[in-house]
């Protein structure tokens, strides 16, 4: 394959065009343009992409150093900028022949380098901590690993590695196995070992078991898979923290920077504290072993406006017209078949099933000042509490959906659980907490699981920052001496016995068509229900494209909008407030998304008006009949 085989070893074919620029001390001469551009335009071709090999699903020993490889990801953190070198001059200890050399897409220099050389070129790049999406659900895996690219025949393991997973499971051995690493913040600084010889093979098996320890800092417990230091030479202010990206770029696992953090950290009690301002616990996160945290040196990555493997990677752009006219024309079809899903899902609830959907696609769309638009926080309540029928409703979401977590409510997750994140200044490094999430990630909130008790300071904190995501879209994040604002896009689901005690946009109480003595054996023949992979995979793609569609109102539909609500608050003012018009201005938004209209049409916002007014009716029934719930 063209990608396998021309861009193993890419560092050193690239510097070599660079040699005549290097050779006038000019790094910026435009061969590092003109090689970024030769990959995007060729990753631009028809399944070209398919054709780079993904750390997302191919073992990193089975991919080759210094080749190219790609990388679906969430930026958890952003460490400080590092200096490195951009061009130095060699000189050969034989012959004192000097060769200027490129140190850019490399972490360690050749050695021999002339410190003293007029030459020499400091450059600046950016470092990115990156991990797997968080939250992304096996299905989605599933697909992308379906088409993946074999690893290269001419590079095999010498000897068998561990899998992520099993590195993991070392965390459970004795704590003598597990020594911490440190190591400088800009290794290409190091000139490499005394035999002058490159190596390309991983760190030996000691290093990788003494790294185990290492806390890849994932958002959610219990994710695996790798992380990843990004470094990036142009436009990272182009990127924001939490975004979701494919990297293309260089892999780099040499076992120079395990080594360099041995060192560093045997001698960190000798070092004069002039030559290092990084603290121990700061060399250790900043440069964690290769062998478990590989390096990868970004030549082009675009940001993700979803994850779903089965729409192309930009759904409403104009050269995939076609897939979204078909997608479009098949909506309103879908969308009956995933209804009747849902239905049977929510016994027999019809009407539970119309909000659950609109649920689902919804998405904020604009802010205005403070205020997130196109958000639809849906409480859920009135659910069962046998038969585990929470969790059941969340693995049935777990498969429609790229991106999900579940948080059950109980007192002592509530007063356990790390929320939001918060910056380590000794590590100086950015905590992560259960709320850092991608956009458009689904929060199912079991409100079910909380039991009597008494929150603590750090419940308490939880149920205020998951407020705060509800209402405003946004979560503090916990700078210590102050809160920094980080907005957000989380579509948030609570399911509960009785009202909600976090705030909603909406609430519809499920109304179960099935019989009380009937409801285990239901239930237990819930996960039965036959689907076909197709079909759900219709609904995937049914989903994620009405989140993506655009919405308009016109001017004639606007002012019968405004005419019907002065209309309904004739006879009585109270019976609809400002509030209720804005909700069924969004229940109408979603309702046209979810038929594939991308305009609100007469129809439209009478269809909103009727099921708005029974979703009211039958709260008003539900409180007559079991009085006013806190």
């Amino acid at each position: 394959m063209y990608f396998e085989n021309a861009c193993f070893d890419l560092p050193i074919k690239l510097c070599l065009l660079d040699i005549s620029a290097a050779s006038q001390s000019n790094p910026s001469s435009g061969w590092e343009a003109r090689a970024v551009e030769f990959f995007k335009d060729r990753l631009k071709e028809k399944d070209a992409h398919t054709l780079v090999p993904s750390l997302n699903d191919i073992p990193m020993h089975y991919l080759k150093p210094n080749s190219l490889v790609k990388f679906r990801c969430f930026i958890q953190d952003m460490f400080d900028p590092e200096f490195y070198m951009g061009v130095y001059e060699t000189v050969d200890p034989a012959t004192q022949a000097k060769t200027l050399r490129c140190g850019k897409y490399k972490d360690v220099t050749e050695c021999g380098v002339d410190f003293n050389s007029k030459n020499t070129v400091t450059a600046e790049r950016q470092t990115f901590y990156c991990v797997p999406i968080p939250g992304e659900n096996p299905w989605v895996k599933e697909i992308s690993s379906a088409s993946r690219v074999v690893p290269s025949t001419s590079y095999v393991p010498s000897r068998q590695k561990r899998s992520y997973e099993e590195d993991d499971d070392m965390d459970t051995q004795p704590q003598k196995q597990r020594e911490a690493h440190a190591g400088p913040q800009s290794p290409t600084e190091h000139h490499g070992n005394g035999d002058c010889k490159r190596q390309e093979t991983e760190a030996p098996s000691s290093q990788m078991t003494s790294a185990s320890h290492l806390d890849l800092n994932f958002p959610l417990p219990g994710e695996k898979g790798p992380s990843c230091l990004v470094k990036v030479y142009e436009d990272w202010d182009s990127f924001k923290l939490n975004d979701m990206l494919e990297v293309y770029g260089i892999l780099s696992v040499s076992p120079a920077l395990s080594a360099l953090a041995d060192e560093k950290d045997a001698s960190s009690n000798l070092l004069d504290p002039t030559e290092s301002m990084e603290t121990a616990e700061e060399q250790r996160v900043h440069c964690p072993p290769a062998s478990l945290v590989p390096r990868l040196h970004m030549l082009y990555a675009k940001q993700l406006q979803h994850n779903n493997p089965l729409l192309p990677s930009a759904a409403t752009s104009e050269d995939n017209s076609a897939f979204l006219a078909s997608t479009l024309s098949e909506m309103p079809s879908v969308r009956e078949e995933l209804l009747a899903y849902l239905t049977h899902v929510l016994l027999g609830d019809a009407l539970a099933a119309e909000y659950l959907i609109l649920h689902l696609i919804s998405n904020v769309y604009v802010r205005r000042d403070v205020l997130p638009l196109g958000k639809f926080t849906l409480n859920m309540s009135g659910c069962p509490t046998v038969a585990s029928y929470t969790e059941r409703l969340y693995q049935i979401i777990q498969q429609l959906v790229p991106s999900s977590h579940y948080l059950g409510m109980s007192l002592q997750n509530m007063n356990q659980i790390r929320l939001v994140p918060k910056k380590d200044y000794v590590a100086n490094r950015l905590v992560s907490g259960a709320l850092q999430l991608a956009k458009n990630t689904s929060l199912y909130l079991d409100e079910t699981q909380l039991e009597q008790g008494q929150l603590d300071t750090t419940g308490v904190r939880n149920v205020t920052a998951l407020g705060n995501l509800i209402s405003w879209q946004k979560v503090d994040y916990d700078f210590n001496y102050h809160q920094m604002e980080f907005p957000c896009n989380i579509n948030v689901l609570i399911a509960s016995e009785g009202r909600s005690l976090l705030p909603s946009d909406c609430q519809i109480h499920l109304q179960t068509q099935v019989a009380p003595s009937h409801l285990e054996e239901y239930l237990s023949t819930m996960h039965m229900l036959s689907q076909a992979s197709s079909q759900l995979n219709k609904f995937r793609i049914y989903l994620s494209v009405a989140r993506l569609l655009d919405y308009s109102i016109s001017d004639e539909v606007t002012k019968s909008v405004e005419d019907d609500f002065v209309d309904m608050r004739k006879d009585d003012p109270q019976s609809i407030s400002a509030e209720d018009l804005h909700r069924m201005l969004v229940v109408a938004r979603l309702l046209s998304l979810s038929q594939g209209q991308t305009s609100l049409s007469r129809d439209s916002w009478l269809r909103a008006k009727h099921i708005e007014a029974l979703r009211r009716s039958r709260m008003e029934q539900h409180k007559c009949v079991n009085g006013n719930e806190p």
